[in-house]
C-alpha cells in the first residue's frame, strides 16, 4: 500500500495524507494501523514530557534548597519555566492531572538524580523521600529555604 510506504520514508507527507483522507471522510483509504500506533505514541509523550518537567522542576527546587549559596536567576529561571511548562500542558491535556500522583516518585527520581550530578554534594545529603508536596511543587510562590528540612523528632 502506498500509505504505509509513505510511512516508512516521507513521515511528515504521511501524516498530511492521512489528515486530507480524514477530513474526505475516505475511511477505507485511512492507514489505521500506523495511524493508531501514532495515536498512542503521542499519548505516551505527553506523559513523559509531564514527568521529565516535573523532574527537572524537582531537581531545581533540590538544588535551590541544598545549595542555596550557589542560587542564581537561572536556577530561578528554570524552576519557572519548568512551571509554566506544567501548567501549560495540564491546560492543554486536563486528563494528565491525575497522572502527577503516578510518576510523582519516578520524577523525585530523575530530580535526585539532577541534583546529585549538578550540586556534586553526595547521595546522603538529599532525602529519599520528595520533601515537597505536589502542592508546593507546582505552587508559583513556593521555594524551599535551607533550614526548611528539620530532621523530625520520633
Amino acid at each position: 500500500m502506498y500509505t504505509s510506504s509513505l510511512y516508512e520514508t516521507d513521515f511528515y507527507a504521511w501524516t498530511q495524507e492521512q489528515v486530507n483522507l480524514l477530513k474526505a471522510q475516505q475511511w477505507d483509504q485511512v492507514d489505521t494501523i500506523n495511524l493508531i500506533e501514532e495515536i498512542e505514541t503521542l499519548g505516551r509523550k505527553e506523559r513523559q514530557e509531564l514527568r521529565n518537567r516535573l523532574g527537572v522542576l524537582l531537581g531545581h527546587l533540590l538544588k535551590w534548597q541544598f545549595q542555596s549559596e550557589k542560587r542564581s536567576s537561572s536556577w530561578l529561571g528554570t524552576i519557572r519555566e519548568q512551571r509554566v511548562q506544567i501548567k501549560l500542558l495540564l491546560e492543554d491535556s486536563p486528563s494528565l492531572k491525575p497522572y502527577l500522583n503516578e510518576i510523582f516518585l519516578a520524577a523525585y527520581e530523575l530530580g535526585l538524580a539532577l541534583a546529585i550530578r549538578e550540586t556534586q554534594l553526595g547521595e546522603q545529603i538529599f532525602p529519599e523521600e520528595c520533601p515537597y508536596t505536589l502542592e508546593q511543587i507546582i505552587n508559583p510562590e513556593f521555594l524551599p529555604e535551607p533550614d526548611a528540612l528539620e530532621p523530625q523528632q520520633e
